[in-house]
């Protein structure tokens, strides 16, 4: 009886990933591309996308790292928009300069542009405040609110006629004035 071995023939096509992706899906994920962009990018499908991420340690850590910078600088501007902040623009100021002759006629003209930095205020962005306060404490800043259902219901009432609810309707309006 001969030995049995296990030399498995390797079937399918060969892998079309290259050792520049890593670098490549680092650049993308930091400019905010989703992995259905990547998988675009690079032309596969994203199951293959999702192979390489298993295959290949170094390609889902930059997937990791470029996502992660992406998110934090977004999060980042939404809590400037949230809060309100200084900003400093630049403007440009057209200067026109006249020169007169002593009985007042002109001598000379001539136009500056002059750019100067000014300091604007922006106000808290409500609807940043909002989406922020949503995704940090959704507990306490959801929607919707969760309604205990373990009420009592006085069934007393039940058996009252339709005039007699009416009077204690009335009687509470009253009260409440």
């Amino acid at each position: 009886m001969g030995k049995l071995t296990s030399n498995k023939i390797k079937t399918g096509r060969p892998s079309s990933y290259k050792d520049e992706y890593p670098m490549q899906a680092l650049k993308l994920t930091l400019l905010g591309a989703t992995d259905k962009e990547l998988a675009d990018f690079f032309e596969v499908r994203e199951s293959t996308l999702n192979n390489w991420k298993k295959h290949h340690p170094e390609f889902l850590e930059s997937l990791k790292k470029g996502k992660a910078i992406a998110d934090a600088n977004v999060a980042s501007k939404l809590y400037s928009r949230a809060m309100g902040a200084k900003i400093t623009v630049q403007q440009a100021h057209k200067l026109k300069s006249i020169l007169y002759h002593e009985n007042g006629k002109k001598k000379s003209e001539s136009e500056t542009v002059r750019v100067v930095d000014l300091e604007i205020e922006q106000p808290p962005d409500t609807t940043a405040i909002i989406f922020w306060l949503k995704n940090r404490s959704p507990e306490k800043w959801r929607d919707k609110r969760e309604v205990s259902t373990d009420l009592t219901v006085n069934s007393d009432l039940d058996n009252k006629t339709d005039e007699e609810l009416l009077e204690i309707i009335q009687n509470a309006k009253e009260i409440e004035n």
